[in-house]
């Protein structure tokens, strides 16, 4: 209502964290960490091409503003930050030669990053640009710092990505598929998956994920994977003696043979997907307040992209 959008404004100018500025009880606050390099690319692919004033192609930042500018005019979103892969590379990168990298990615894609960054920016995001870490890793971080909070009812992490499962606790930090409208806690980890948060890294170091270049091992499968983990909970648990398995699962003797003739790939590609709770963010969970647009950068932006300032209340 627009006397909902009035307050909302009043609070933003406010210049405070409306969790401060209303009194917040315990666990009443909601925290939505989102993933950059997801989002441009899913604007890149779904949004309609554009060019800018300059000629450059735009359309990805465009449907970026948009999407984030849709985001951030719901009264929940009070404290936002955007997590970025400046660079694809990271220290992974140095563990598997294998690992994904930015080879082969569209021209006019990567020309948007910087864009993507300013652009979250202007919007009034904390963001945080990933070089030695990866978006996923910030994004681990935070959730579990700021879940921490006896402010917070629930971190949000938007995003698809099937390793930041792994962090995923109860109900209090979930995973949010923004385009399938769906939201993973811990029991839709499991219900997906088959297997608990906990196990999710290892569940990607047997399975593997293509789209961060782990190979996973030969014959284990996601059912296979899912039925073994959900008793043994880890790879190091897992007896190289099928016989010694107390469930049933096809093709048991292949799948033992296989990992212990793989066990050290198997425990590197674990690694690989195991995400790093020490990024050194430094912003605390007030930090992370949203109080609205920088009008000014905004505004440049967007007359530099050639498009209308999004309305934002």
């Amino acid at each position: 209502s627009e006397k909902n959008r009035s307050k909302r404004r009043f609070e933003h100018d406010l210049c405070v964290p409306r969790g401060r500025a209303l009194g917040y009880p315990r666990g009443a606050m909601k925290v939505h960490l989102i993933d950059g390099t997801y989002e441009l690319f899913r604007a890149h692919f779904g949004a309609p091409s554009s060019t800018s004033p300059s000629g450059q192609e735009v359309g990805a930042t465009k449907g970026l503003v948009r999407s984030m500018a849709s985001l951030l005019r719901k009264p929940e979103v009070t404290h936002i930050a955007f997590a970025f892969d400046t660079t694809i590379e990271s220290f992974r990168n140095d563990l598997f030669d294998g690992y994904k990298t930015g080879e082969g990615m569209e021209p006019l894609l990567f020309a948007q990053f910087e864009l993507a960054e300013r652009a979250a920016r202007a919007l009034g995001m904390k963001t945080w640009s990933m070089k030695e870490f990866e978006a996923d890793d910030g994004l681990a971080t935070g959730a579990v710092r700021y879940a921490a909070d006896p402010r917070v009812e629930q971190v949000l992490i938007c995003s698809p990505d099937k390793d930041l499962c792994q962090v995923v606790k109860g109900s209090s930090i979930v995973t949010c598929d923004r385009m399938r409208e769906r939201i993973y806690d811990h029991d839709g980890v499991v219900e997906k998956f088959g297997v608990e948060p906990e196990s999710i890294s290892d569940y990607l170091g047997l399975v593997g994920d293509k789209a961060d270049g782990i190979p996973g091992l030969a014959r284990w499968g996601a059912k296979s994977t899912a039925i073994v983990l959900s008793h043994y909970k880890s790879i190091e648990n897992i007896p190289d003696d099928e016989t010694t398995w107390p469930m049933k699962v096809r093709g048991a003797t292949s799948l033992a043979k296989v990992l212990r003739e793989e066990r050290e790939q198997a425990m590197l590609y674990k690694k690989l997907a195991t995400l790093r709770l020490d990024v050194p963010i430094e912003e605390s969970l007030d930090d992370i307040c949203w109080h609205g647009a920088d009008t000014e950068a905004l505004s440049a932006l967007c007359e530099e992209l050639g498009m209308t300032p999004p309305r934002l209340a």
